[in-house]
């Protein structure tokens, strides 16, 4: 019920709540409506798809259902690098900066669905498109840390949920060519012909 009242209260006081936590919460739930600290300024599909038009968005910890005064809402928890090794996790993380910088006032959130025949396959055959074939951790160093991001994994929630991960990025206008050359080279990877969804939600908010 606390975390149901939070949210409340964010979607009425956007200004007087963060909404973006820079230590990543265990459940997280993206909730786009009327209010929130981020303004939405475009949602568009990239495969499939696409979601409803919203103004704002509030990223709110808590494992309560949220259903009131919200257009969508999406549900990820944060988990264990999938498919990583010690040593590359090691380099991410030395190469990784925080959320919540104060000249980040670009995000993006991008919701991913993966089709049947990728969770058909073995772990290991997953690590071998993942980083030998894609290149997924090598491209991810190269734009860190101007770019920072957290995966938040929905499958491990239930199959009844739209997405199987939501990753939300933050970086700062200076860094949008970037950006865009990141995701770029992520969806020219052999990893994303088993997306057969994807939407592009782009944000921003006032530089405080």
């Amino acid at each position: 019920m606390r975390a149901m009242a939070r949210l409340l209260h964010t979607l009425r006081n956007p200004e007087d709540h963060d909404d973006t936590p820079t230590t990543a919460p265990r459940f997280l739930t993206f909730a786009a409506g009327a209010s929130g600290s981020w303004q939405i300024d475009s949602i568009r599909s990239v495969v499939g798809e696409s979601m409803p038009a919203a103004s704002r968005l509030a990223a709110v910890a808590g494992t309560d259902t949220v259903t009131e005064n919200v257009t969508w809402t999406l549900r990820g928890i944060t988990s264990n690098e999938r498919y990583v090794q010690r040593d590359e996790k090691a380099a991410l993380v030395s190469r990784q900066e925080g959320l919540g910088r104060l000249a980040s006032i670009c995000a993006a959130l991008i919701p991913i669905r993966k089709t049947a025949a990728w969770w058909a396959l073995t772990q290991q055959d997953r690590r071998e498109i993942f980083e030998e074939q894609s290149r997924h951790i090598a491209i991810g160093l190269k734009y860190r840390p101007a770019v920072a991001r957290r995966q938040h994994h929905c499958r491990d929630l239930g199959l009844s949920e739209p997405f199987d991960f939501l990753t939300w990025f933050e970086y700062s206008p200076s860094a949008t060519s970037a950006f865009e050359d990141l995701l770029q080279a992520l969806r020219e990877s052999a990893e994303w012909r088993f997306v057969d969804r994807e939407c592009d939600v782009r944000l921003s908010r006032p530089l405080t």
